[in-house]
């Protein structure tokens, strides 16, 4: 048995100060502000009034500090990823691929398979994002990568490991509805289609979404028909529709501090935090990558100058200029929230843990501090910076 004492506890709707929680074979066992019976064999943790809050997650990251699954799609890559990561107070995350050919996808999904099965909780599967875009809003992926599924394509993306595709992104104004229909009856129930990289119009998005298939939308204002007067566009779609949820990039870089505000109001609890990091850094640690190959592009890491010492950020650019990615974790995302566009706290965390985790489906095990849910869990101080990180009631970092 572990308890943490003197705990001021993320409830999911506020703060239970001077809580307790008692954790044991893996799991939450109880909340109380009571002083529980202990005996001497039990773990102590004092947390001294800083913040425990659930193990963060994280849906779309490509990389951890050096590696990147696009580029070594195997099983020692997704645990790397997983490491860095977890450094950071993410304690679930789904490896993410970019637009690339069929035989990476399928020995991406390979690897993260393979760690799935040693680390259900903390690797819960993949998320493809491309390569079945709108080449128009392609972004920073690869031009020679982007395409429409060839013939028989779908069909053997989704013949192996297919349980473990929890995310696929596309734009579905470039497929027709007879691979539409294929693709919903191809898909592990695990899958959530998300609509992104996308061109579409307000009609076509709406349309899109309302087929009940696909649920979420990627990257929110990024690599998307941006909202105008006459023809609101994907983000019109997205922010009209009443359930679609909806992923953002709070770095700073891809969205400005009062657009993740603005959406924050519409948008309430159907939002929902990605690092989109390409790499990142954990404390203590090197310098994210500072270049590397995409494609038939080069990015390079642009730091963020504005913060001291570890706590600045940056972002990846291409070699054309175009934002690649971030160099974050979520809970920089955390921050960049609280501190720049004003959002509350609680607001925020329930971004990073509890609505994710219901996304990819994990809601009732992942994402809460409650009995019975996974003890992954996350001390923070008052400046949001980690300082402890636990896995299944087991220190971590």
């Amino acid at each position: 048995m572990n308890r943490f004492i003197n705990a001021t506890v993320f409830t999911g709707s506020g703060w239970l100060t001077n809580a307790t929680v008692l954790t044991d074979n893996g799991r939450i066992q109880e909340i109380t502000t009571a002083k529980p019976a202990g005996n001497e064999a039990d773990t102590v943790v004092d947390l001294k009034g800083d913040y425990l809050v659930p193990g963060l997650i994280d849906l779309q990251l490509y990389g951890g500090n050096d590696q990147f699954l696009n580029d070594t799609p195997t099983p020692e890559t997704v645990r790397h990823i997983y490491d860095t990561h977890l450094r950071n107070g993410t304690t679930t995350l789904l490896p993410t691929i970019n637009s690339t050919s069929l035989d990476v996808m399928l020995r991406a999904t390979a690897a993260v398979q393979a760690v799935r099965t040693e680390n259900p909780f903390g690797v819960p599967g993949i998320h493809i994002e491309g390569p079945y875009f709108n080449p128009i809003k392609r972004g920073a992926h690869s031009a020679a990568y982007v395409r429409t599924p060839a013939e028989g394509e779908l069909e053997t993306l989704f013949s192996q490991n297919a349980d473990a595709i929890r995310i696929l992104t596309l734009a579905p104004e470039i497929l027709t509805q007879e691979q539409l229909a294929l693709l919903n009856r191809l898909k592990h129930p695990n899958t959530r289609l998300s609509l992104g990289h996308s061109n579409a119009t307000y009609q076509q998005a709406t349309d899109a979404l309302n087929t009940g298939f696909i649920p979420l939308g990627t990257h929110l204002y990024n690599a998307m028909r941006g909202y105008e007067s006459r023809e609101p566009g994907v983000v019109g779609a997205l922010f009209d529709h009443p359930t679609v949820r909806v992923s953002l990039v709070a770095d700073g870089y891809h969205c400005y501090p009062p657009t993740i505000r603005i959406a924050h109001k519409i948008l309430g609890d159907r939002l929902f935090l990605i690092s989109d990091a390409l790499f990142t850094r954990y404390p203590g640690g090197p310098p994210p990558r500072a270049e590397f190959s995409l494609g038939e592009f080069v990015v390079h890491y642009e730091p963020d100058t504005n913060g001291p010492g570890e706590s600045a950020r940056g972002r990846y650019v291409n070699n054309a200029g175009t934002l690649a990615g971030s160099a974050l974790s979520i809970i920089d995302c955390v921050r960049v929230c609280v501190e720049k566009a004003d959002l509350p706290l609680v607001d925020v965390l329930r971004k990073a843990t509890e609505i994710p985790a219901d996304v990819i489906g994990m809601g009732d095990k992942l994402g809460r501090i409650a009995p019975g849910y996974v003890a992954n869990l996350v001390r923070l101080d008052q400046t949001l910076t980690v300082k402890n990180v636990w896995v299944s009631g087991e220190a971590a970092v």
